[in-house]
């Protein structure tokens, strides 16, 4: 496969056959430099040198009723791990600030549970309307599965993107979780684009999928539009279903980091949970194929030191994207 050629394609509209998606993940490890050199000039041709840094508030942690099987925060969970009702909107706050503080443009406001209640997306309202207000950050919330109605209030409030990851394939998902369905997800998705929220959805590899598996999820991110795309690798924490599963590599990763790149030429990919213990030190060549990371922590696992992000981005010779604000201070 001369996989330039294909790069020029996709960014003249094809879109990849389950064939040629399947060769990408089938690469040979001796092609994945000539891999990247295609996935690169995609995401040059729509995004340049620019990167998207994202930061997770982690604002409820623990006691959610699904039984999410990659999740320490599941029903099913023995994980160790600290757990806190929704916090207050002062909390909420604090860390928009840091994030302001650390050049970081997008928030975002994570929970644990089903689906957000009344107060919580009341919470998450009014704390949204200051941090526009104060920092002018592109805020994401990411609290579950979401009603009509509450969508509504968020979109009011501010919230610029909604979060709800698909994570599987359609075909994968009862072994993942049984405690919603697949259609569930794909809902939520469609009512934030409803009401004008910018659709965030992703999936997480390493969870005992197949190749075919993965190749579906790109088409199914690519067919429901979503603007923001996370990709997480399975970090498998013990006490949960799936802990000691460790099927990854580094550059497996950057293969399907690529078929990310490839599927969805022109939307955010962002390299997320995991990536610190999968990718390793192949960190870097990821970001010929994404364009987007979080920095700092996840939601019960820890991310490495912003400042080796920062100096990665730095060595790469790439450019972080600067909210208005931000970038008025950084040149005044």
């Amino acid at each position: 496969m001369n996989w330039r050629t294909l790069a020029q394609e996709v960014i003249e509209g094809k879109e990849l056959s389950n064939e040629e998606a399947l060769s990408i993940l089938n690469t040979n490890d001796d092609e994945v430099l000539s891999l990247l050199d295609g996935a690169y000039m995609i995401r040059r041709q729509y995004f340049g040198k620019k990167v998207k840094l994202n930061m997770i508030m982690n604002a409820k942690s623990g006691f959610c009723p699904e039984d999410c099987g990659y999740c320490s925060q599941s029903s099913k969970s023995t994980a160790p791990i600290d757990k806190y009702p929704f916090i207050s909107k002062e909390e909420i706050l604090e860390g928009a600030k840091r994030a302001f503080d650390n050049n970081i443009g997008t928030y975002c406001i994570v929970a644990s549970g089903r689906g957000p209640t009344r107060k919580d997306v009341r919470v998450v309202s009014e704390a949204v309307e200051e941090i526009k207000e104060k920092y002018g950050l592109t805020v994401c919330a990411c609290l579950g599965i979401l009603k009509e109605e509450q969508a509504e209030q968020l979109k009011a409030a501010g919230v610029d993107r909604y979060n709800h990851n698909l994570n599987t394939s359609e075909r994968h998902h009862d072994f993942i979780t049984t405690s919603h369905t697949y259609k569930d997800r794909v809902d939520t998705v469609e009512i934030a684009k409803k009401y004008g929220i910018s659709p965030c959805s992703g999936a997480i590899i390493g969870m005992k999928e197949t190749k075919e598996d993965v190749v579906d999820i790109t088409r199914a991110l690519r067919r429901l539009n979503a603007d923001s795309i996370p990709v997480n690798f399975l970090h498998a924490i013990d006490g949960t279903k799936l802990e000691g599963t460790n099927e990854l590599n580094p550059r497996y990763c950057l293969k399907v980091l690529a078929l990310f790149r490839y599927m969805n030429p022109t939307k955010e990919i962002r390299i997320s949970g995991g990536r610190e213990v999968n990718l390793r030190s192949l960190q870097p060549m990821g970001m010929y194929a994404a364009n987007s990371i979080f920095v700092g922590d996840y939601l019960t696992t820890d991310g490495q030191e912003d400042n080796s992000d920062f100096r990665m981005l730095e060595d790469l010779g790439f450019e972080i994207e600067l909210t208005e604000k931000q970038a008025l201070i950084a040149h005044s």
